[in-house]
C-alpha cells in the first residue's frame, strides 16, 4: 500500500506541507489541467463516433488503434530506450578508496528501523566498512517502541556510533513573536534543531577523525548498493573519484511521482515542474535529465537521501577552509550569534517567509565554497531512487523504464498548471543589496525595507508555519497561520 504524505507528518525529515499561501494547492493545478488535457481528448473522441457512418467506423478504429499504439511504446521503450536503467561502469556499489563517512539520521518509525531501513542500513556499513563508518541516530518523543526498535538496532551496529533517542523541549528552541505578542516555534526551526543534532557528534568525533562524506539518511527505503553509487560514484572524474559539493537521491511517495519539490530547485534557482519524469520545468536541469546524466546540476535537492563533502561540516582545523571565513553572521545573515563553520541548519528568521531547512543549507555550502573556491557542484543522481514504503521501491526499478514517454504531457501539464512558482527572491546573490517586503513588529504591517540579500532567497516563500502547542497522537504537530493582508 502506497504511503499518503499525511501519514508521516509528524516526522522530522518532512517538509511537503509547506505551500504558498497566496497560491491554491498545487494539485488543484495538476488536476485542472489534466481535466483540461482529458476534456479535449474526450470531445475528439465524441466528433469522430457521433458522425456519420463512416465517421462512426472510423472512430471506432481509432479507438481501438490508439491503446495498441500506447502498448506498443509503451514495450518499446522499456525494452530499447529505458531511462536510468543501465548505470555507469564505475558504479560498482563498493567504497574503492576507503573513504571515511560519517551517517546521519533521524527516524522515528519503528517498522522501518526493525525492517527495511534497519536491514539497508548495517548492510551499508559494511559495503564502507566498519572502520571506516560513523554512524548518529538522534530521534525525540517518538514513544517507546521507537526507543526499544532503536535499542536492538544499537546492538547489531558495527561501526562506531551515537544512537540517541530522547525528550526535546519546545522551549528550548528559538521562537518568532506574532503580531499578537504571542510566542511559537517555527516547524522550520524545529527540523533545523533536529537535524543538528544528528550531527552533533561531529563536533566531538571531528577532532581526530577528518571525514569525506556525509550521509543524511531520511526514513526512507533505500538500497545499500544505491547508496555507496551516490557516495562514491556522482559526477566521477578520470581517475574514479566522484567530485560533487553535494549529492541527492530521488525519493518517490509512489512509484511516480516525485516527493521533496520543497527542497529542491533546479540550476536557475525555480521552483520544480509536476512531480513525475522529468520532474523540472523547462531549463537546464530538465534538459540534463533528458540526456540522461548522472549528475544534474541543482541549485538544491534532498531526495530522501543526499552526500555532501565533509569538509563543511567539520571544525575548521580537520575541514580546510580558510581562516575567517564566517558568512553565516554576516550583515542581513545572522543565524546563530558569532557563528562560524562548521556550517549547520538552520531556518529563516522573517517571521512570514518560510525556507526548508535542506534547501537553505545547501544556499549556505554553495556560498561559503564559492568563497573559498573549490564549489564542485550540487547534483542530482537520477540513477538512485529511495521511497518510503517497500513495496514502491520494488516498482521503481519498472516503471523508470518507459518514463521517457512522460517528457511531452509533462511539459504541457507543467506550463498548464503555471509552474514553477513566481520567487521574487530567487535571483538575489548574497551580499547584494535588495528590497524586501517584510512584517514590520513596530508597525504591524509590511513594510518596503533596504536589506542585504542571504543565502538561499531561492529556497523561499510567503508563508508561517509553527509547531502546534497540542497535538494528539496522528496528528500534524504544526499548523499554518495565516498571512496579514498588506
Amino acid at each position: 500500500m502506497w504511503r499518503q504524505a499525511h501519514s508521516y507528518e509528524l516526522l522530522p525529515t518532512s517538509n511537503e506541507g509547506l505551500k504558498d499561501p497566496f497560491e491554491k494547492n498545487e494539485s488543484h493545478f495538476y488536476t485542472a489541467a489534466l481535466r483540461k488535457t482529458w476534456c479535449l481528448c474526450r470531445d475528439t473522441c465524441c466528433a469522430l463516433v457521433s458522425g456519420s457512418s463512416a465517421g462512426r467506423k472510423l472512430g471506432k478504429v481509432v479507438l481501438i488503434f490508439i491503446p495498441v499504439v500506447v502498448l506498443a511504446l509503451v514495450v518499446l521503450t522499456a525494452l530499447f530506450n529505458p531511462s536510468y536503467v543501465h548505470r555507469p561502469p564505475h558504479y560498482v556499489g563498493a567504497n574503492p578508496h576507503n573513504e571515511k563517512v560519517f551517517i546521519a539520521a533521524n527516524i522515528v518509525d519503528a517498522g522501518l528501523i526493525r525492517g527495511a531501513w534497519g536491514e539497508a542500513l548495517l548492510h551499508l556499513i559494511e559495503q564502507l566498512g566498519p572502520e571506516n563508518t560513523y554512524l548518529s541516530i538522534y530521534e525525540n518523543d517518538s514513544g517507546s517502541d521507537t526507543r526499544e526498535a532503536l535499542s536492538e538496532l544499537r546492538q547489531k551496529v558495527k561501526c562506531r556510533s551515537t544512537i540517541t533517542s530522547e525528550h526535546l523541549p519546545f522551549e528550548n528552541i528559538p521562537k518568532v513573536e506574532l503580531p499578537s505578542g504571542e510566542k511559537r516555534t517555527k516547524r522550520i526551526e524545529y527540523l533545523a534543531t533536529v537535524r543538528n543534532r544528528a550531527i552533533q557528534p561531529l563536533e566531538r568525533v571531528g577532532k581526530y577523525t577528518t571525514f569525506d562524506k556525509i550521509l543524511f539518511l531520511n526514513d526512507v527505503v533505500f538500497s545499500p548498493r544505491d547508496a555507496a553509487d551516490l557516495l562514491f560514484s556522482t559526477n566521477a572524474d578520470s581517475d574514479g573519484r566522484a567530485q560533487y559539493t553535494a549529492a541527492c537521491a530521488l525519493d518517490f511517495i509512489n512509484p511516480f511521482k516525485f516527493y521533496d519539490t520543497f527542497a529542491s530547485r533546479d540550476f536557475e534557482g525555480f521552483s520544480m515542474g509536476v512531480p513525475f519524469y522529468p520532474w523540472f520545468a523547462p531549463g537546464k536541469s530538465r534538459d540534463q535529465v533528458l540526456d540522461g546524466t548522472d549528475a544534474v546540476q541543482v541549485q538544491s535537492c534532498w531526495g530522501g537521501m543526499v552526500a555532501f563533502d565533509a569538509k563543511w561540516f567539520q571544525p575548521p582545523k580537520s575541514s580546510g577552509l580558510p581562516n575567517g571565513l564566517d558568512f553565516q553572521s554576516s550583515p542581513g545573515h545572522a543565524i546563530y550569534p558569532n557563528a562560524e563553520p562548521p556550517l549547520r541548519f538552520r531556518a529563516e528568521k522573517e517571521l512570514y517567509w518560510e525556507s526548508s531547512e535542506c534547501c537553505l543549507i545547501h544556499a549556505d555550502i554553495q556560498a561559503a565554497a564559492t568563497n573559498a573556491g573549490n564549489f564542485k557542484g550540487i547534483y542530482m543522481n537520477p540513477f538512485i531512487r529511495v521511497a518510503y514504503d517497500a513495496h514502491t521501491h520494488k516498482l521503481l526499478e519498472t516503471t523508470r523504464r518507459f518514463e521517457k514517454l512522460y517528457s511531452g504531457i509533462h511539459r504541457l501539464i507543467t506550463s498548464m498548471a503555471g509552474l514553477p512558482k513566481w520567487n521574487p527572491r530567487r535571483a538575489e546573490m548574497p551580499g547584494e543589496t535588495v528590497n524586501h517586503t517584510t512584517w514590520s513588529p513596530s508597525y504591524h504591517r509590511f513594510e518596503d525595507i533596504e536589506q542585504v540579500a542571504a543565502p538561499g532567497g531561492f529556497c523561499g516563500m510567503p508563508a508561517l508555519q509553527v509547531l502546534k502547542k497540542q497535538h494528539k497522537p496522528g496528528e500534524k504537530m504544526w499548523e499554518r497561520l495565516p498571512i496579514p493582508s498588506r
